[in-house]
C-alpha cells in the first residue's frame, strides 16, 4: 500500500508537471492546442525507439518479419481495432507456416553442410568419409557463432552501439528472446533513407533464425536416435530372453532360462547350516583332534546348530 501510494503522488506530479509545462508553452509562444499537439505527434515519432514512419512499406515488413519469427521487440504495436484484430489472424496463420520454413531451411543447410564435410574428408585422405552428427553441430555452431559475430560487428557500426550490446541484440533476436531494450532500424529515419541497412537487418533476422532451426533440427534429431536405440536394445533384450538366449536373474540369486529350467542358485541348503567350522565331520567336539578347543570349557556343540547364524564350512 506504501509503494502504491508513493507510485500514485508520483504519477499525480508527473501530470502536474506537464500540465505547467504545456501551459507555459503555449502561454510564451502563443501556440493552439491543435498546434501543441501536433508538436507533440512530431516530438513522440522522433524519439529514438519511435523513429521513422513504421508503418510504412519497409517498417511494416520489418513489423511482419518479427511477428512471424516470434521476436515481439514491442518497438511497434497497431493501435486500433482492426489492427489488432488482423495482427492475431495473421500471427495465428503466420506463425506455423513461419516455423515449417524454418525448419525445412535449418534441413537444407544440414544437407549442405553434410554435402561439405564428406568433400573436406574425402579431400583430406580420412578413412572414414561420412558427415556424423558431431560434426554437423560442430559446423552448424560455428556458423551459428559467425552470424552472430558478424552481425554484432555490423550493428554496432550501424547503430552506434557498443560490440558487446550489439552482440546481445544479435543473441537476444535470434533466440526469439526479444526484450525490446535494442531494436535496430530504430535511428535516423533508418526505415526510409537507409534500404541496404533494412535488407541486410531482414537477411540476418532471417537466415539467422534458419541456422538456429538447423542446431535445433539436429538436436532433436539427436535424441531422437537415442531413443531409437534404445528401443532397439530393449527389443534386442526382449527376443533373445524369449528365444530362451538370455537368462533371467531373480533376487534369490537364482539364474532360471524361460523354459523354468535351473541354470544356477547361490543360497545355502540346511545341509551348510549344520557342518562345523573346521575340516572335520565333528560338529565342534572337544575331543577332535584336527582343531583347537573352545575356550570356553561348557560351551556345547548344539549351540551352534541353534544358532540362527548361516554357519558354513570352512577349512582351517
Amino acid at each position: 500500500m506504501q509503494a502504491f501510494g508513493v507510485s500514485s503522488i508520483y504519477s499525480e506530479s508527473l501530470s502536474a508537471l506537464q500540465q505547467a509545462v504545456k501551459n507555459n508553452f503555449v502561454k510564451k509562444y502563443n501556440v493552439s492546442t491543435e498546434d501543441y499537439r501536433m508538436i507533440e505527434i512530431v516530438i513522440i515519432e522522433n524519439k529514438p525507439h519511435k523513429a521513422g514512419p513504421q508503418w510504412k512499406f519497409a517498417g511494416a515488413f520489418y513489423f511482419a518479419t518479427v511477428v512471424l519469427a516470434m521476436i515481439g521487440y514491442g518497438h511497434s504495436t497497431p493501435t486500433t481495432v482492426a489492427g489488432k484484430l488482423f495482427t492475431m489472424c495473421y500471427a495465428m496463420v503466420g506463425i506455423p507456416l513461419g516455423l515449417v520454413m524454418f525448419q525445412s531451411i535449418g534441413e537444407r543447410l544440414n544437407k549442405f553442410a553434410s554435402v561439405i564435410i564428406r568433400r573436406a574428408k574425402r579431400a583430406s585422405g580420412a578413412r572414414c568419409t561420412d558427415a556424423t552428427e558431431m560434426n554437423l553441430m560442430l559446423a552448424t555452431g560455428m556458423l551459428s557463432s559467425i552470424i552472430i559475430t558478424t552481425g554484432a560487428a555490423v550493428f554496432s557500426r550501424y547503430e552506434g552501439w557498443s560490440y558487446f550490446d550489439s552482440f546481445y541484440y544479435c543473441f537476444v533476436t535470434l533466440t526469439t528472446i526479444g526484450f525490446g531494450d535494442y531494436v535496430a532500424l530504430q535511428n535516423d529515419q533508418a526505415l526510409t533513407n537507409k534500404p541496404g541497412y533494412v535488407a541486410l537487418s531482414l537477411v540476418f533476422i532471417l537466415f539467422g533464425l534458419a541456422v538456429v532451426a538447423a542446431s535445433i533440427n539436429l538436436l532433436v534429431l539427436r535424441f531422437m536416435t537415442m531413443q531409437a536405440e534404445d528401443a532397439k536394445r530393449d527389443e534386442q533384450d526382449a527376443q533373445n530372453i524369449a528365444a530362451g538366449n538370455q537368462p533371467l536373474t531373480f533376487d534369490d540369486d537364482s539364474t532360471y532360462n524361460m523354459h523354468g529350467k535351473l541354470l544356477e542358485n547361490n543360497y545355502t541348503t540346511e545341509n551348510d547350516e549344520t557342518v562345523s567350522l573346521c575340516s572335520c565331520t565333528c560338529m565342534g567336539g572337544t575331543r577332535c583332534l584336527n582343531h583347537e578347543q573352545f575356550v570356553d570349557p561348557d560351551f556345547q556343540p548344539m549351540d551352534i546348530i541353534e544358532s540362527t547364524l548361516c554357519l558354513k564350512r570352512a577349512s582351517v
